[in-house]
């Protein structure tokens, strides 16, 4: 048995049947292993963000990691994006890079780098195999790392020689830990403050996102009138009729700072204090009133839904607290597209347990208050920042939780970035529509100008337009084998939804707002 052989036994017997993977010369063997071992699912991506952020996604949903399969230094440096955004979701990755030969690397070779030192700014765990006896252990810590809470990267490096010598042995799943429980002593301390204190938040996020943590949640705030919310960024929430109508912390500044002003108490369930995105002359980095106390209930990594539980319990809430009531559901809107009209269609029409892929980016940061109704469904967003990570997530979602719908809410500017994502959709017959919201310009940044206290110039608008030429969205998505159309009124938008809801593949909706 070779390395690579040993690698795929292990990945397979340790829970990973899914490899996202763009490989190149160096992975050949890995390739050749799991072409004669039967059980791995291979999802070619033809961009390695395209890869990584399909990981990211298929963690979200399945709650188990992916491996992928990069190319060496640079096509783990093409990836980093999406594993910067998965660190960000807490997401768990077996990411697997080939390198080259250990005999080959002191000569220096054009594909040579530091393959280790780029992985490990994205990297909870990083480890090269320099042998093929080596390389089964390593796999099978490398996914007791990735599934260990709340998620993690785990990098493993994979030389060729490591792969093809023989010597390889299969290595058995190690044991992963559950998620820790919360200090007691937290738990009595926020039990206290939501007696005692005035103007509490209980600021939600991760897993306490999930629908039972919000029912724990719930009966705290039945009982004691503290207000909720969700963090700016969330890796997953679990929305709808039946669950919390959380709303998030907003982007912009000002907004923020008035939504968190009045709070006194500030308790963090799987979240962290809220901070600005960015920097900005003038304005503070902090969201929250600089003489809140901040309280921690829960940390990253720990159990939410149980802490929550005993919180409430603490306060003798009752057993159970029926979720608030959103109101009827929304009818498809009329006219031209606007971002609350768009959210109120989306609200109509989404099948349930629908999974909203969200990199709206500016057009949809309304969109909460007008979907609350909606049937269930899950919203996941970008939680690390780097541009273009939603149609490689909507890819990794789609495998994760086969047979529901992924609606992909997609900025026309970052879609650019992972565009080839939409051909793995089409050669995987993925079930996700695309609303690709075609303002043909950079419009997050034309705030962000004005953010800095700078008012746009010729030379600085053009460099923000992508009118010039236009972008040709659905000869694009044509071109990679999905069918796409265009709309420019609330009313065709939701005939070509419901059209793209009843078929099995991908398409595209270019809505010209």
């Amino acid at each position: 048995m070779n390395g690579a052989e040993s690698l795929v036994h292990t990945l397979l017997g340790s829970g990973v049947d899914v490899c996202f993977a763009n490989p190149g010369t160096s992975e050949m063997h890995f390739v050749a292993a799991l072409d004669r071992i039967p059980g791995m699912r291979c999802v070619l991506g033809l961009q390695e963000n395209v890869v990584t952020g399909a990981a990211d996604g298929y963690w979200r949903m399945a709650r188990r990691p992916a491996a992928t399969l990069l190319h060496c230094g640079p096509g783990l440096a093409n990836g980093l994006a999406g594993l910067h955004d998965a660190r960000r979701a807490r997401s768990g990755i077996v990411n697997i890079v080939g390198d080259q030969a250990t005999y080959h690397r002191p000569h220096d070779a054009p594909l040579t780098a530091d393959t280790e030192g780029w992985a490990r700014g994205a990297s909870a765990w990083v480890r090269t195999a320099t042998t093929s006896a080596e390389v089964g252990a390593d796999a099978a810590v490398a996914v007791q790392v990735a599934r260990t809470a709340p998620g993690q990267v785990a990098s493993l490096i994979l030389p060729s020689d490591s792969s093809w010598n023989e010597g390889g042995a299969v290595a058995p799943a190690l044991p992963v830990p559950a998620a820790p429980q919360a200090d007691p002593h937290a738990i009595e301390t926020v039990a206290r403050v939501l007696r005692e204190g005035k103007n509490v938040l209980l600021l939600l996020g991760g897993m306490a996102l999930m629908e039972g943590a919000q029912r724990q949640a719930q009966r705290i705030a039945a009982a004691t009138g503290a207000r909720m919310m969700c963090e700016g960024s969330n890796p997953r929430i679990q929305r709808g009729r039946g669950r919390l109508p959380l709303e998030r912390v907003p982007y912009v500044v000002e907004q923020a700072t008035a939504a968190l002003g009045w709070v006194q108490h500030l308790v963090l369930v799987n979240s962290k204090a809220p901070v600005g995105f960015f920097g900005y002359p003038g304005k503070p980095s902090i969201l929250y009133p600089p003489n809140a106390a901040v309280h921690v209930l829960t940390r990253v990594e720990q159990d939410a839904e149980s802490a929550l539980r005993a919180l409430a319990d603490a306060l003798g809430a009752p057993r159970e607290a029926p979720m608030p009531d959103p109101g009827p559901r929304p009818e498809p809107a009329r006219g031209p597209l606007s971002p609350e009209g768009l959210a109120r269609t989306i609200a109509a029409l989404m099948p349930e347990e629908a999974i909203v892929v969200d990199e709206a980016v500016t057009y949809g940061r309304g969109f909460f208050p007008h979907t609350h109704a909606a049937p269930p469904h899950d919203w996941l967003q970008n939680c690390g920042g780097a541009i273009g990570y939603g149609p490689p997530v909507a890819v990794g979602a789609a495998i994760g939780a086969p047979g529901r719908r992924v609606i992909a809410l997609q900025a026309d500017g970052s879609a650019m970035y992972t565009v080839q994502a939409l051909w793995t959709q089409a050669r995987e017959r993925l079930p996700v529509t695309t609303l690709l919201l075609s303002n043909r310009k950079y419009q997050i940044l034309l705030g962000e100008y004005r953010n800095v206290g700078a008012n746009p110039g010729r030379t600085a608008l053009d460099m923000l337009d992508l009118g010039n030429p236009d972008i040709g969205w659905v000869q694009i998505a044509n071109g990679m084998g999905v069918e796409a159309a265009q709309a420019s009124t609330l009313e065709a938008c939701a005939d070509l939804m419901a059209q793209s809801f009843a078929r099995n593949g991908p398409f595209l909706i270019e809505l010209l707002i």
